[in-house]
């Protein structure tokens, strides 16, 4: 069985974030390590995934949450080492009003297929991007694409508890890179 490495966005994932149910059920989960969540630095973050992915015995599967998802394409092409697979749910949108600006050097991501099988999930009415700014960029990554009605921003607040759909997705993305 891969490690899973959780990738939370600003702020880091609460309790009632599915990424943090997913880590308290799975002892193959753990999440990566910024030096802040709050005031995300895309060099420290890049730094932080790099010694996670590192810790692995073997290319872990990325389970990516917003701003992540955005971090998860920077790195794979600047990271030292790899990972097998990621599932990336509600990329955020860098040119949308609600973009974070203390997230702005987490912009334009490269738009080049990730080197790794890869899932953008996305929700229809996530303020913090488009469904046309996910499926953009699940194209430009080579990934495959996934709508789920809306669902807000995927996250604690969009009452999906322990999102047993999202795990679905995550264990057919797993059976495809063994």
């Amino acid at each position: 069985m891969r490690d899973i490495i959780t990738l939370p966005g600003i702020g880091g994932s609460g309790e009632r974030h599915w990424q943090s149910r997913w880590e308290a059920s799975d002892s193959r989960m753990r999440r990566f390590s910024p030096s802040s969540w709050d005031e995300p630095d895309l060099e420290d973050w890049v730094a932080a995934l790099d010694r996670a992915v590192a810790q692995s015995k073997a290319e872990p599967v990325l389970v990516a949450h917003s701003l992540s998802c955005l971090l998860v394409a920077h790195w794979s092409w600047r990271g030292r080492y790899r990972a097998s697979g990621a599932l990336l749910v509600a990329p955020p949108d860098p040119s949308s009003p609600a973009f974070p600006p203390e997230a702005a050097g987490f912009a334009d991501p490269p738009a080049t297929t990730l080197p790794f099988e890869s899932l953008v999930i996305a929700s229809n009415d996530d303020p913090f991007g488009s469904l046309n700014y996910a499926r953009t960029s699940a194209n430009g990554w080579g990934s495959e694409f996934m709508e789920i009605g809306a669902r807000g921003h995927i996250n604690g607040t969009s009452g999906l508890g322990d999102w047993p759909e999202g795990r679905a997705a995550l264990a057919d993305l797993e059976a495809r890179l063994r």
